[in-house]
C-alpha cells in the first residue's frame, strides 16, 4: 500500500511517489498556531488536512511509526501586545502566561471538536529557546549570519539555492519597490533570526544580549530537535511558502549542511468567507469557536463533524469559499452517508478504512473520488450489513464520527428504543432507558414480563404479582391492557414518575 502514496511537492511543483526515509519512523512537522487570540475557520483548515494525512501514514506505516509536530508559537510581538492589553496590572511575563495558556487550551478544544487526532508532539517556542541559540551561533560560525544594530541577521546572499520553495529570485525582490531596504542590513532580503528586547519585553539571555528569537528560527530548532536535521514532510497553509518556510529552509540547510530541510512540502488553500478575504473591520472574521458554540453565522451553531466536512469537499490544494450554503451541503451529506450507519452498535465503529477509500486518498488526498466512493456506499448500506460496517469504518476513519459512542445525532438513542422497544410503553423515552439499564438489564426485564405473562394465563395471579410488586419497589410499573386487534393481554412497562 506505501507504494501507491503520491503528494503534491511544492518544492518541485510536482505529484511525487512517496518514499519515507525510515519507513519505522515517518515524520511530518506542521507549523501550528500563533497563540495570541482564538484560532479562526482559516487555521481550521491545515489542521483539518494534515490530520487526515496522519491518519493515512498511520495505516499504511502503523500508528506507532508516525511521529507528528505540531508546534505552538507562545513568543511574539502580537503576544506581547494582547498581554498588554488584556492584563495591564500584571507584570509583562504573568500576562503572557495566562494569553498563551488560555488560547493554546482553546486551540486544543476547538480542533478537537473538529474530529481531529492531537500530534505526537506539541512542542512550545519557549521551550527551545537554547535550540535557537545553537542554531544562530552555527549560522554566524558558517558565515551565514551576522549582527547589526542588535539584531542578528541571515545573509540571504550567503545561500546560492535561496528561493528554491517560493521560486522567487533575490535580484528580483531587491529591484522591487515592496521591498524595505533597513540600513543596518546587507541585503534587503536578509531576515531576523534574534533581536534585543527591552525592559517590557520577554527575553532571554543569548551571546548577543537579552532577546527574543525571529518568527522563523522558532520551527526550525524544533523540527530539528524533534524530528531531525532532514524529515519526511512539512506542511502548512499557502500564505506560508514565502517568507515562513523559505525562511525555515534557509535556515537549517545552512546550519546543517544539507541540501533539503524536508523531502516533500505540502500547501494548502487559501480559505474566504462568503466570496471574501477574512476581515474583522468586514464582519466575516469567525473563529472555531465561534462556529461551534455561538449562532453567530447563519442563525446557528455547528456540529465539529459538519464543519470538517465542509473543509474536505474542496481538494486541499485549491481556495475554499467558506459559506453557510456550503455547511449545508456537508451536513446534508452527513446525514445521507450516516443514515445507513444508524443500525451499527457503537463497538463496530473502529478507524478502519477499506481498501478504495485508501487507493483515492493516497492519491495526494483526493477527497473528491473518495466522497464519491461514499455517496455509492451510503446507497446500498441500509440493505447490506458488510457494506454498512464498512461505511461506518471509513467515516471513523476520516473524523467524521468523533466519538464512537456517540456517532450520529441521537444515533444511541435509536440504538436504545430498538433493544428496549419490546415492552416499552408508547411513551417510552431514551431517558427512561438509562433509568433502566441502571436497575435491571433489559434481558432479564423481558424474561420476568414474559414469565408474568405465562402466569396469569395459567391464573396464577398471586405469583404474577409478585413479580409486578418487585419491580414496582425498583422503580419499573407494569401496565396490563388488551391488544386491539385480537384482544390478548399485552403488558408494557414505564418508569415510576
Amino acid at each position: 500500500m506505501a507504494e501507491g502514496l503520491k503528494l503534491y511537492n511544492t518544492l518541485t511543483r510536482s505529484k511525487v511517489d512517496f518514499t519515507p526515509i525510515d519507513p519505522e519512523n515517518v515524520r511530518m512537522y506542521v507549523c501550528g498556531p500563533t497563540v495570541y487570540d482564538f484560532a479562526h475557520i482559516g487555521n481550521a483548515r491545515p489542521v483539518i488536512v494534515f490530520d487526515v494525512l496522519y491518519r493515512l501514514l498511520r495505516h499504511i506505516y502503523g500508528e506507532n511509526h508516525v511521529t507528528y509536530a505540531r508546534n505552538i508559537t507562545d513568543v511574539d510581538d502580537k503576544i506581547n501586545a494582547r498581554a498588554l492589553r488584556d492584563f495591564p496590572d500584571l507584570p509583562l511575563n504573568d500576562a503572557i502566561a495566562k494569553v498563551t495558556q488560555k488560547t493554546a487550551d482553546q486551540f486544543r478544544a476547538d480542533v478537537a471538536a473538529l474530529g481531529n487526532l492531537p500530534p505526537t508532539i506539541e512542542p512550545r517556542a519557549t521551550d527551545n529557546i537554547q535550540q535557537m541559540i545553537d542554531i544562530i551561533k552555527t549560522l554566524i560560525a558558517k558565515g551565514h549570519a551576522y549582527v547589526a544594530e542588535g539584531e542578528v541577521l541571515f545573509d540571504t546572499r550567503s545561500m546560492a539555492a535561496y528561493g528554491q520553495l517560493s521560486k522567487r529570485n533575490l535580484d528580483e525582490q531587491q529591484a522591487g519597490a515592496r521591498i524595505a531596504v533597513e540600513a543596518h542590513k546587507k541585503h534587503p532580503g536578509d531576515f531576523v533570526l534574534w533581536k534585543l528586547s527591552s525592559r517590557n519585553e520577554p527575553g532571554w539571555d543569548s551571546p548577543w544580549g537579552r532577546g527574543r528569537p525571529g518568527w522563523h528560527i522558532e520551527c526550525s530548532a524544533m523540527s530539528k530537535r524533534y524530528l531531525g536535521e532532514v524529515f519526511d514532510i512539512h506542511g502548512g497553509g499557502l500564505d506560508l511558502i514565502f517568507p515562513h518556510h523559505e525562511n525555515e529552509i534557509a535556515q537549517s540547510c545552512c546550519a546543517n549542511d544539507t541540501s533539503v530541510m524536508a523531502n516533500v512540502w505540502m500547501h494548502n488553500g487559501f480559505v474566504q468567507v462568503e466570496g471574501r478575504k477574512m476581515s474583522k473591520s468586514d464582519g466575516n472574521f469567525f473563529t472555531i469557536n465561534e462556529l461551534l458554540d455561538t449562532e453567530n453565522f447563519g442563525g446557528r451553531k455547528w456540529p465539529g463533524e459538519v464543519l470538517r466536512l465542509a473543509m474536505l469537499m474542496t481538494h486541499y490544494r485549491q481556495p475554499i469559499d467558506f459559506s453557510v450554503s456550503r455547511l449545508e451541503e456537508a451536513e446534508s451529506r452527513l446525514k445521507k452517508w450516516k443514515r445507513g450507519t444508524s443500525l451499527l452498535l457503537p463497538k463496530e465503529i473502529t478507524p478502519e478504512p477499506d481498501d478504495e477509500l485508501v487507493g483515492y486518498i493516497s492519491d495526494d488526498l483526493d477527497t473528491h473520488k473518495l466522497f464519491m466512493h461514499l455517496d455509492e456506499l451510503s446507497g446500498y448500506a441500509e440493505k447490506d450489513e458488510k457494506i454498512r460496517l464498512a461505511m461506518g469504518r471509513n467515516l471513523a476513519f476520516l473524523g467524521l464520527i468523533k466519538d464512537s459512542s456517540v456517532y450520529i445525532n441521537n444515533l444511541d438513542n435509536a440504538i436504545k428504543r430498538d433493544r428496549f422497544k419490546k415492552y416499552a410503553s408508547p411513551t417510552f423515552t431514551v431517558e427512561d432507558a438509562d433509568t433502566v439499564e441502571k436497575i435491571i438489564p433489559i434481558a432479564i426485564l423481558d424474561d420476568l414480563i414474559e414469565k408474568r405473562l405465562k402466569l396469569l394465563k395459567e391464573k396464577l395471579f398471586k405469583e404474577a404479582d409478585e413479580i409486578r410488586k418487585s419491580l414496582g419497589d425498583v422503580g419499573i410499573q407494569l401496565n396490563d391492557g388488551k391488544d386491539k386487534e385480537t384482544g390478548e393481554r399485552i403488558t408494557t412497562w414505564e418508569v415510576k414518575r
